[in-house]
């Protein structure tokens, strides 16, 4: 059995306004990202631990089928236009990479073209590893 995602109390907090006011489109999404905080270890920001993923983490995922790599900023709905690189917490892959510690593995939404297993190869930056907490 896995271990419970790690999500710092004030994304939690952030997350469940988000989750609170979603748009019918998103509400699978939603669901599911609601899921993953009823059963997360939620901590205080100054506690997270450097190897997981937060809001606003920037980070390395690769296929490992393919051996595609990707560099990607988990963000809120309303950072998207304005990150380079992001992905928003209300797409599914981005949903699923909240609370994943470096090399954790994954089986990512199922597309068009199937599930892709995912890999967490590195965590560039992290907001609580930068003393970021209020961002």
């Amino acid at each position: 059995m896995h271990s419970p995602r790690v999500i710092n109390r004030l994304d939690v907090e952030r997350l469940q306004r988000l989750i609170d006011a979603v748009e019918q489109q998103d509400e699978a999404v939603a669901e599911t990202l609601e899921e993953y905080l009823l059963m997360a270890e939620v901590m205080d920001p100054e506690d997270m631990p450097s190897d997981v993923v937060s809001m606003n983490s920037q980070v390395r995922i690769t296929d490992v089928s393919s051996g595609e790599s990707l560099a990607r900023t988990l963000v809120y709905p309303h950072a998207l236009a304005s990150t380079p690189g992001a992905i928003s917490v209300m797409a599914p892959l981005g949903a699923s990479l909240l609370g994943r510690r470096l090399g954790e593995q994954w089986d990512g939404p199922r597309t068009t073209s199937g599930v892709r297993r995912w890999r967490l190869e590195e965590i560039l930056w992290q907001p609580e590893r930068e003393h970021e907490y209020h961002r």
